[in-house]
C-alpha cells in the first residue's frame, strides 16, 4: 500500500507539474476522488488496528506492573513491534490523504480557470 500511495501521489504532482494541452480535468478529478476513497477507507482500517493494538499494549505494560513476568514481557515486546509500524503507516496514510486533499483543490481550481479561459 506504501508503495502505492506514493506512487499515485506522484504521478497526480507530475501531472499538475506539467499538465498536457489536451488534460481534462473533470476526468482526472473524478479517478483523483475514487483513489481518495480508496485511500480514505485503508485510513479508517489501519486507524482502527492501530488504536486496537495501543490498547491492547497499555493494557498489557498495565498487567506487567501489576504481575511482571517474562511472558508478559515478551509481549509487550511482540505488541510493540507490531505497533511502531502500523503508526507509521498510518502516519503515511493520513498525510497521504490530506496532501490528496490539496491536490484536488488544485485540480478544480485548474479546471475553473479552464472552463473560463
Amino acid at each position: 500500500m506504501k508503495a502505492r500511495i506514493l506512487a499515485y501521489m506522484a504521478a497526480i504532482d507530475a501531472l499538475l507539474a506539467n499538465p498536457p494541452e489536451d488534460v481534462d480535468y473533470e476526468k482526472e478529478i473524478k479517478k483523483h476522488l475514487i483513489q481518495i476513497g480508496f485511500f480514505m477507507h485503508e485510513r479508517l482500517v489501519h486507524l482502527i488496528v492501530t488504536v486496537v493494538f495501543a490498547i491492547l499494549t497499555i493494557g498489557t505494560m498495565l498487567y506487567a506492573v501489576a504481575s511482571p513476568s517474562i511472558g508478559v514481557l515478551l509481549l509487550i515486546v511482540c505488541l510493540m513491534v507490531l505497533l511502531v509500524p502500523y503508526i507509521m503507516h498510518y502516519y503515511l496514510l493520513e498525510n497521504g490523504v490530506q496532501k490528496m486533499y490539496k491536490q484536488y483543490d488544485e485540480m478544480l481550481r485548474r479546471a475553473e480557470e479552464k472552463k473560463q479561459a
